[in-house]
């Protein structure tokens, strides 16, 4: 509705009131499925669902109640998705603007006490993480990455686009909704400027002082893995003169960062030619090349059997093998036959860095894997340490499915 003069008192409370008799649809739960949202958990499967009231479209607002008539949350809601709704707020209020404006500005406020002057590139809203569910922001300098991964972050992604442009002035704005969990949403993947001038591909960074080039138009993730960024600063701290072996090293963030921990030798293993070549390029971005070095494109398992041993720090990230639920046992075998390899290849006093990045792959079982993965290889391992993500990718503790990433540190004796 346009408006050619200025609305007079009566008509905007009149306005008012009709907002206020919009009904939202309504999703009652069966007896007893109240329990997780009264424990502050964001999501509404499916099956928990007793009956819907009103008409729903992927994206919509709709309002949830329990069996006994009792509100519990406002949330996106999508029939076509398992998770029906994600809550919102906990809370009757209105899911507008100044809504959003508020979350993404107290998400950057977390942002700005952690990371200034140690980065510019890091996560900005982290999903559930930050009371957003469905969007994910990245900002790399004066560019921000945006991905709505559901129908409901896509409806208002110009109230995003709208705040983001406020908060933060960048000179660009570059959609990655380039992802299969859109599929599930409804939502077919999408990807290219949304605001400013076209961008180049590769956007220059710092870390911890040491320089990357992400590749943000066609790059992994949004263009670079920022979740690991504490991680690979813990290993600038154990390399000076070790021998190190990067093992899904990709583009070699943890090998430059060993690199300026001034590390005696490296080898980095990735089954991409174009990662390793730009791997290359960050040892001569950051001076390292008369550091000695060599890269192996292959299957990470082949190459880890031809290898001989004596390395002193081994790091494991491989992609996730257990995407669902029903991966997990193959899952397991990898990551075992993995670290077993790598037992074998350390020297007494080496360290393991570890990693899974697989949702269904819990703490109690990964380390159960990697312990027996130790008792095969026939040596004495140590556990010094859990690793996770880095600070800007923090987790709603009743949000347990947002923790994904989860690293050992072992040592062999």
């Amino acid at each position: 509705m346009y408006l050619l003069f200025p609305p007079s008192p009566h008509l905007l409370i009149g306005l008012s009131i009709v907002r206020a008799m919009v009904a939202f649809p309504r999703i009652i739960l069966k007896s007893g499925k109240e329990k997780p949202l009264l424990r502050g958990h964001p999501w509404v499967f499916s099956g928990a669902v007793a009956k819907v009231e009103g008409e729903v479209s992927p994206g919509d607002v709709g309002d949830v109640y329990s069996k006994d008539g009792h509100f519990l949350g406002r949330g996106h809601l999508n029939p076509l998705s398992q998770i029906i709704v994600r809550i919102l707020t906990p809370k009757k209020e209105e899911l507008g603007g100044d809504f959003f404006r508020e979350r993404i500005s107290r998400a950057i406020h977390l942002r700005e006490e952690l990371l200034k002057g140690k980065t510019d590139a890091y996560r900005v809203v982290n999903g559930e993480g930050d009371s957003l569910p469905g969007l994910i922001v990245d900002r790399y300098k004066e560019t921000l990455v945006l991905q709505c991964l559901t129908a409901g972050m896509e409806r208002i992604k110009e109230i995003l686009m709208e705040s983001l442009v406020k908060e933060f002035h960048p000179q660009n704005l570059y959609e990655r909704s380039d992802v299969a969990t859109r599929r599930e949403e409804g939502l077919a993947e999408s990807k290219g400027l949304l605001y400013g001038k076209n961008i180049s591909e590769f956007i220059e960074i710092e870390e911890y002082g040491c320089r990357f080039r992400a590749n943000v138009k066609n790059g992994q993730k949004t263009g670079f893995y920022l979740d690991q960024r504490e991680n690979r600063l813990l290993l600038r701290r154990l390399s000076e003169g070790k021998k190190i072996l990067d093992c899904f090293c990709y583009t070699g963030a943890f090998s430059i960062h060993g690199g300026a921990g001034d590390a005696r030798e490296m080898t980095l293993i990735d089954s991409s030619e174009e990662a390793l070549a730009m791997a290359e390029e960050h040892f001569g971005l950051n001076q390292f090349m008369k550091i000695p070095h060599q890269c192996f494109r292959g299957d990470v398992f082949e190459v880890m059997r031809s290898l001989e041993g004596g390395y002193d720090i081994i790091i494991l990230d491989p992609p996730p093998f257990a995407k669902k639920k029903g991966n997990l046992p193959s899952a397991s075998r990898g990551y075992k036959d993995l670290n077993l390899w790598a037992f074998r290849l350390l020297n007494r006093g080496g360290i393991l860095l570890t990693f899974s990045c697989s949702h269904h792959m819990n703490w109690d079982l990964f380390q159960k894997i990697v312990f027996s993965a130790a008792l095969d290889s026939g040596r004495n391992v140590q556990l010094l340490g859990r690793m996770g993500h880095a600070w800007d990718h923090p987790i709603d503790l009743c949000h347990p499915e947002g923790e994904y990433l989860r690293g050992l540190i072992c040592r062999v004796l």
